[in-house]
């Protein structure tokens, strides 16, 4: 007969201390980058002024952050590796939390999980304390030599929970992590000067700034020296809450969003209900696949954002998460508004790059003009008195050509009656290169000192040519008019609606009966957008009016490309009114952006010259001009000193 064996349940006990300090290791320090952050933010809540870390082998072997702080006395450094214990919270009242750190976990869950060695002096002490912990045991509180300041060392990390080792990576990819929890914490803090060192590569070293500028310049040596040229300021204070800082252009932007700088009160966070309200803000300005630089500081209330939702601090919970949002749309949406009329200065070296000759630098030549390289067999193609030299052997000189007489034909809606193109005499016969596409304008009634310059040529019929009083610009002039009819119509919805033309003869517009029924169901929305559609049949819509700016695009175009705008954005969920950039919004915009494309300047269009002019002006009073809805540049300045440089003027 078989005997069961009674098995009695394990009885509650308390776990060991140091048993307790390393689960709790396991949520403060996951890397040796969260290790840097909590010294680091100690630091900082200590008042340093200079912060120095350095790190070996990705920080496994050693990490080292020294400060010249407040330090703390003996009594204060035995406590402070105990569990739980702090000098943050003075109250004790978690709504009212002004520091970086708080929770009183970070020492001793380091000191748990490596060797911790500690010495520091207070700025009116004579001799500093030292104390080590060693796998979570404690030592004596020692006299020492020290500097103002504290000095901690964690070597050996993870050597008490080996199996932690198996989960980091690389040395390499260790010390990337480390610079940026670097730089981000650096990025809230530029009074402060950060330096990194590593075993390898070259030290990372972030001077303190000081100054009107000094935020710009830190974000600058965080997010990179173009980040400069191509930053607008954020300034906006709302019911308790401000927003401050810098944002990138929509037309500089990366290709991951490790390049956007997030701090609540001082704290750098990674939060989503943040990052959801940039996205927003950029939703029209921006490419779907790109991502948006910027450096932005939320100020307000502690009782009015919790901290402690997160063991590493890295996300918050606002208690007003929608006004929290609208600020952030608003902020940005005025910044761009501001300076949005230019595209991002990289563009321009992206050019030049292109441009430049990939053999051996050009000489550079002083005097007005540079040589030419031979004297023309022919009289009249080079100024008199121009240097030159013997012509090579086999050359032949080509016919001179002329530009196409204009078009009499203009866009509709754009500018009236056009004058000649070309004053005077047309030279006896020409002939033109068949890849060759000019059209100059005349610049006797034009000025140079608009931000675009005045028009000179049009290239490929797709291209405007702008002179400027130090430079050129480049103008895609479909890009550039997308966007003119965008914020046009998005101007006309917000102040009274849309002006529309109905149609002479309705259009009957056959699809299946899924999209129709989706058209039908945004009849209400569409109307407002100065479209109307009602059901014809199963399977078709009856298109009775469309906006006046889109008279005379292909109405089966126009509501294909309105479908895909519905079901691209219909997935959506509730966030902020739409003036904000909510769903409704959202939505709305995408079939604007959509609805533009049919109603402006096509590539391959021949412009005269005041229609380039009219165009350049408008894009100079149009905000968010610089790029159109696609995210695409719509226009590329070239200044003259670079080009010169390419001729090797300079």
């Amino acid at each position: 007969m078989a005997m069961s064996t009674a098995l009695t349940a394990p009885s509650v006990r308390r776990l060991d201390p140091v048993l307790v300090d390393r689960i709790a290791a396991g949520e403060v320090v996951e890397r040796p980058a969260s290790a840097v952050k909590e010294l680091v933010e100690n630091a900082i809540d200590a008042g340093a002024g200079a912060i120095e870390v350095t790190i070996e082998a990705g920080g496994r072997r050693l990490i080292r952050v020294v400060d010249d702080g407040r330090g703390m006395t003996p009594d204060d450094l035995d406590l402070a590796v105990e569990r739980h214990a702090t000098s943050k919270l003075p109250g004790g009242d978690l709504t009212a939390i002004a520091t970086l750190g708080f929770r009183g976990e970070a020492l001793p869950s380091i000191g748990a999980v490596s060797r911790l060695a500690i010495v520091t002096r207070t700025p009116d002490a004579e001799a500093g304390a030292s104390l080590t912990v060693e796998a979570g045991l404690k030592g004596q509180v020692r006299p020492a030599p020290a500097q103002r300041g504290t000095r901690i060392e964690v070597t050996e990390l993870f050597a008490a929970t080996p199996a932690r080792l198996k989960f980091l990576k690389s040395d390499r990819a260790e010390n990337t992590a480390v610079a940026e929890t670097l730089r981000r914490l650096a990025a809230t803090q530029p009074g402060i000067r950060f330096t990194l060192r590593a075993d390898a590569g070259q030290p990372l070293v972030l001077p303190a700034e000081t100054g009107p500028e000094a935020e710009l310049r830190r974000l600058a040596a965080v997010l990179g020296p173009d980040f400069f040229a191509n930053a607008l300021p954020v300034s906006l204070a709302r019911e308790g809450f401000a927003v401050t800082g810098h944002v990138g252009l929509p037309t500089y932007h990366r290709g991951a969003a490790t390049h956007i700088h997030l701090a609540v009160n001082g704290r750098p966070v990674r939060d989503r209900l943040l990052l959801g309200a940039i996205r927003g803000a950029y939703a029209d300005t921006l490419a779907s696949d790109r991502h948006p630089v910027l450096g932005l500081s939320i100020a307000c209330d502690p009782d009015r954002v919790d901290v402690n939702v997160h063991p590493a601090k890295t996300e918050v919970r606002f208690r007003e998460p929608g006004l929290v949002r609208a600020l952030i749309v608003s902020a940005i949406h005025d910044a761009l508004r501001r300076g949005g009329a230019r595209s991002a200065t990289t563009g321009a070296a992206r050019t030049l790059d292109a441009l430049r000759p990939a053999g051996p630098p050009l000489a550079t030549h002083s005097g007005a003009a540079a040589p030419s390289l031979f004297r023309p067999t022919r009289p009249g193609l080079f100024p008199v008195g121009t240097p030159s030299v013997a012509a090579p052997s086999g050359y032949r000189p080509q016919t001179a050509w002329r530009a196409p007489q204009p078009v009499p034909a203009a866009p509709a809606g754009f500018g009236e009656a056009a004058q000649a193109v070309f004053a005077g005499p047309d030279p006896a016969p020409v002939s033109a290169p068949p890849q060759a596409d000019i059209r100059v304008a005349d610049d006797a009634t034009e000025t140079l000192d608009h931000p675009l310059g005045a028009a000179r040529a049009q290239i490929h019929e797709t291209y405007i040519l702008a002179q400027t009083r130090d430079g050129l610009v480049i103008v895609d002039q479909h890009a550039a008019h997308e966007r003119l009819v965008y914020e046009r119509m998005k101007a006309e919805r917000e102040t009274g609606g849309i002006a529309r033309q109905g149609l002479l003869i309705p259009d009957v517009v056959e699809m299946s009966p899924e999209e129709a029924d989706r058209l039908v169901a945004a009849a209400p929305d569409l109307e407002r957008l100065g479209l109307a559609i009602e059901a014809f049949g199963p399977g078709a819509v009856l298109v009775r009016e469309v906006p006046a700016v889109l008279l005379g695009a292909s109405t089966r175009d126009l509501v294909t490309d309105i479908l895909d705008a519905l079901e691209a954005s219909g997935d959506e969920e509730g966030g902020v009114p739409a003036a904000e950039g909510g769903p409704l919004g959202r939505r709305l915009d995408a079939v604007l952006s959509r609805m533009s494309c049919h109603g402006s300047i096509r590539a391959g269009r021949r412009l005269r010259p005041e229609e380039m002019n009219a165009l350049l002006r408008e894009m100079e009073a149009t905000p968010n001009s610089g790029q159109c809805n696609h995210g695409r540049p719509t226009s590329i300045e070239l200044k003259l000193a670079d080009i010169e440089r390419l001729f090797g003027r300079r």
